[in-house]
């Protein structure tokens, strides 16, 4: 299974932190953001990874080059200006195949285990996403999850949960999707509607670092820790 980590994000919550580095590259515990999730994702048996970047790339280009350093086979999907998730899973479709592949924001901190990604897709489902308890920055969530598994929306009589940024999904939800900038949530509402989309929740360490004093609180737990 190949991996998209998404990394095209102008990171404009963190301020001046982002003005001349991308927000993947910024460091917690001695290692970009980044970083700590290629070499989770390759202790997890993922070696293929499809990278797409658009603010400063060229800085996430040198850093990782072909990923060879980290034992991965790092490929680059250049998009120049920010596409948005599904714009930019379009976009780097030439790159992903046919099969279905995991997807991974970059910017996130967790200690989930991404081999549960495989086999995470059922045969009748276009898509899994797991899911993570409401942090206190996003109290409401994003999506309601049943007890069979199933992604309802966030108003349905289920509790609700928020979007970890992880997923498998198949390519093709967005074989027909213009190449310009195109949000995920549609392709999520629609297979929702269509009964395709299936979930998990995860209870463990995850954090949305998507603030400067976030990524301090990081740095600081990773660097006690060490």
């Amino acid at each position: 299974m190949k991996v998209m980590l998404l990394a095209a994000g102008k990171g404009t919550r963190m301020r001046e932190l982002t003005q001349r580095t991308p927000k993947p590259l910024l460091q917690a515990g001695g290692r970009s953001l980044i970083e700590h999730q290629l070499r989770k994702l390759r202790a997890a048996g993922f070696d293929d990874i499809v990278i797409n970047h658009a603010w400063l790339g060229a800085q996430l280009e040198a850093a990782l080059g072909d990923g060879a350093a980290l034992d991965l086979h790092i490929t680059w999907s250049r998009e120049g200006e920010p596409l948005e998730t599904a714009g930019g899973i379009a976009h780097a479709l030439p790159l992903l195949g046919s099969e279905p592949f995991a997807l991974v924001n970059a910017d996130v901190w967790t200690a989930y285990d991404f081999a549960r990604l495989r086999g995470a897709l059922a045969r009748k489902d276009q898509l899994h996403i797991v899911l993570v308890p409401n942090p206190p920055q996003h109290p409401q969530g994003d999506f309601g999850l049943t007890p069979a598994g199933r992604l309802t929306p966030s108003n349905a009589p289920a509790p609700s949960y928020t979007y970890s940024g992880i997923g498998v999904f198949r390519p093709q939800l967005f074989q027909n999707l213009p190449r310009e900038k195109y949000p995920l949530l549609p392709i999520l509402e629609r297979c929702i509607a269509e009964g395709s989309a299936s979930a998990s929740l995860y209870e463990g360490d995850w954090q949305d670092i998507g603030t400067p004093e976030r990524l301090a609180a990081l740095d600081a737990c990773l660097r006690a820790a060490s």
